[in-house]
């Protein structure tokens, strides 16, 4: 993962599609190359991984690149992706990549006006802390 990640920022588009499974279909190289050439490479997190050692056949690494347009002055985008590597003819390859979602940020419960407040005074809520 770090060699495509560095392959990306460095422009090298040979390494990537090198090492791109070819059973997924056609490489657009044309457009991989454009996205590495407009994009200011900010970093990359190694989140997790799964197998992928020295005996293995297959490996997972859960990864966060980060990333900015050089023009149009667009913000940081962070993409995080699980991505599957397999072993061919001794060297790892792309296999397949999904992204992940981020978990949706849920409100906590708050007390009603008439509940208790949850400081523990013995108040109703109203009359302490949703005064």
């Amino acid at each position: 993962m770090r060699s495509r990640y560095t392959a990306y920022v460095t422009g090298d588009i040979d390494h990537i599609v090198r090492t791109q499974d070819e059973a997924g279909g056609d490489v657009d190289r044309e457009a991989i190359e454009k996205f590495s050439r407009e994009s200011e490479w900010l970093g990359l997190e190694i989140v997790a991984t799964e197998a992928g050692g020295e005996g293995d056949e297959k490996g997972m690494v859960e990864f966060v690149a980060r990333y900015r347009p050089k023009t149009g002055g667009g913000g940081e985008t962070r993409h995080h992706e699980r991505s599957q590597f397999a072993r061919r003819d001794g060297r790892w390859i792309f296999a397949s990549g999904e992204p992940v979602k981020a978990a949706p940020v849920r409100k906590a419960p708050t007390a009603g006006r008439n509940d208790p407040c949850p400081c523990g005074s013995g108040k109703k809520f109203k009359r302490c802390h949703g005064a």
